[in-house]
C-alpha cells in the first residue's frame, strides 16, 4: 500500500531528474561550442602573423602567396561571420530546440575551424619551400 502512494512521488522524481538532465545536456552542448570558439580565437594571431611572413618572404610564386593569404583572411572572415551571427537562445526555448540550434552552430564553428587548419597548414609548407629549395651557406 505505500509504494502506491510513492508511486506519483517517484513519477515526478523521475521527470525533475530528466528535465535536469536534457538542461544539463544544453548546457554541456553550448559549453562544448564556446570551448571551441574560445579555442579557434586563440589561434587568430597566428592567421595574422602568417598572413604578415607571406607578404614579406621571398616567394618565388607570388600568386600561390596572394593564394594563401587570401585563404587567411577568408579563414578569419568565416570566425568573424560566425561571431556575428551567433545567438545564445533563451532559456525559456524548450531543450530540444536549444540542442538542435546548438548542434547546428557546432557544425558551423567546426566548419570554421577546418578553415584554419587547411589555411594554416598551406602557408607554413608555402614559407618553408623556399628555405628548402634554397639552403643558406
Amino acid at each position: 500500500m505505500k509504494t502506491l502512494r510513492l508511486a506519483p512521488l517517484l513519477l515526478v522524481v523521475s521527470a525533475c531528474l530528466s528535465l535536469h538532465s536534457e538542461e544539463q545536456q544544453a548546457e554541456d552542448a553550448e559549453k562544448a561550442l564556446l570551448a571551441r570558439h574560445d579555442e579557434l580565437m586563440a589561434q587568430m594571431d597566428q592567421l595574422y602573423s602568417l598572413r604578415q611572413q607571406l607578404q614579406t618572404a621571398p616567394i618565388p610564386d607570388t600568386a600561390a602567396a596572394g593564394r594563401q593569404r587570401r585563404a587567411l583572411l577568408a579563414a578569419e572572415a568565416g570566425m568573424m561571420f560566425w561571431m556575428h551571427h551567433y545567438r545564445r537562445p533563451q532559456d525559456t526555448v524548450a531543450v530540444a530546440r536549444r540542442l538542435t540550434y546548438y548542434s547546428g552552430q557546432q557544425q558551423r564553428i567546426d566548419s570554421v575551424g577546418r578553415l584554419f587548419r587547411t589555411s594554416v597548414d598551406s602557408a607554413r609548407l608555402l614559407l618553408q619551400a623556399p628555405a628548402a629549395n634554397h639552403p643558406t651557406p
